[in-house]
């Protein structure tokens, strides 16, 4: 984990929320003010977030919510730009990517198996050109890791892979105050794989 007082690099982050929470839930407040350590964060919200509906909305307005808080961010902050998300935010990310160039993809837990059916989304991963960084634990229903190890096998993007064992969907080590300092350690071994993946990225 970064210990240096020094300003954070030049660098921007997309922080892009799941789909049944908002960027201002205590779970993306928390890692926001992690990932600052490492550059800026914008934060944003899809469409039906702000309009109270719990339904996201369909694929390409999702995408394009995501384009434009990518645009108005990058009128506001310099440097390269990397899209991280929790969950279906990630997986929008990805979709992007593939329309406007980023520098790097950081999923925080990305839903690899559909929730209501069961199938396995790989086709935007297998379409991807960006680096990308998987974080996953071990405990999550959405991407089990035996599911995902043959489909980044078949990636043509660089990608790798940071496990959070034990954790859920939410990166999160179930088992209340007991394990509240291995979460602890647990959340800053995943900032400092996100740390080593944006550090090693060409501008």
């Amino acid at each position: 984990m970064p210990t240096s007082t020094a300003a954070p690099p030049a660098r921007l982050f997309l922080f892009a929320p799941g789909a049944g929470a908002p960027s201002t839930s205590a779970w993306m407040q928390a890692w926001r003010a992690r990932l600052g350590r490492l550059g800026t964060v914008v934060a944003f919200d899809y469409g039906y977030m702000k309009a109270g509906r719990k339904t996201p909305d369909r694929l390409p307005t999702l995408i394009a919510a995501h384009a434009a808080a990518l645009a108005s961010a990058r009128e506001r902050t310099s440097g390269p730009a990397i899209l991280i998300g929790k969950s279906m935010g990630s997986r929008i990310g990805c979709h992007l990517s593939l329309e406007t160039p980023v520098s790097g993809l950081v999923c925080l837990g990305y839903p690899l198996v559909a929730a209501s059916s069961g199938a396995v989304r790989d086709e935007v991963l297998l379409a991807l050109t960006t680096p990308i960084l998987f974080v996953q634990g071990t405990r999550d229903p959405l991407c089990p890791l035996d599911r995902l190890a043959p489909v980044r096998a078949k990636m043509k993007a660089r990608n790798e892979f940071h496990v959070v064992e034990g954790g859920n969907h939410s990166l999160e080590i179930p088992g209340g105050k007991a394990t509240r300092p291995a979460q602890a350690v647990s959340d800053a071994a995943v900032l400092a794989a996100i740390e080593a993946f944006v550090s090693s990225l060409s501008t």
